[in-house]
């Protein structure tokens, strides 16, 4: 599960004994229901205790979900990287379902301190966007990741949103 093209954004202690690692979507409807409702537990209960680390990593389904983790790559640190995730994943049906996705991912940004040149600067940067598929693509290819949410925890495999009780079950079989 070693990190791929883009370097990994670890929440919470590097030197956690479970590590979780997500594959998600920006658009990804299961995967805001599981930062809606179930991460709010795992941070409290095993991030924030140091048991368990959290990498999510990109799986973009479509250009909207590209452009979210293009625009939370391009914040200033990890910190607010996870911050605009949260945020995104939260706003999801406001702007992954805007009749003008680029309008309201800029007012998203501009909370995080983005400019509309800034804006445009990160959704133009081809490298970035390359890095993500090609993120993507190793997800399929060497994990076998054929959809969103995909989890890992401690390299075996669980697919779909996990709800809290069963990502708790999940990191105590590991803690053990």
């Amino acid at each position: 599960m070693a990190e791929g093209p883009l370097p990994d954004v670890v929440i919470g202690d590097p030197a956690a004994p479970v590590t979780i690692v997500e594959y998600a979507s920006m658009t990804c409807g299961h995967c805001a229901s599981f930062h809606e409702n179930s991460y709010p537990r795992l941070k409290v209960d095993y991030i924030d205790t140091g048991k368990v680390k959290l990498i999510i990593r990109e799986f973009p389904f479509d250009p909207r979900a590209l452009a979210a983790f293009m625009l939370a790559r391009c914040t200033q640190d990890d910190a607010q990287r996870t911050t605009m995730i949260d945020v995104l994943f939260q706003q999801q049906d406001h702007w992954a379902r805007a009749e003008n996705a680029s309008t309201a991912l800029l007012n998203i940004a501009k909370l995080g301190g983005s400019t509309q040149e800034s804006f445009t600067a990160c959704l133009n940067e081809k490298e970035l966007q390359q890095k993500i598929v090609e993120t993507q693509m190793r997800g399929q290819q060497v994990f076998g990741v054929e959809a969103t949410s995909t989890f890992f925890a401690n390299g075996d495999k669980y697919a779909g949103s996990l709800p809290a009780e069963q990502t708790a079950a999940i990191i105590e079989s590991k803690l053990r």
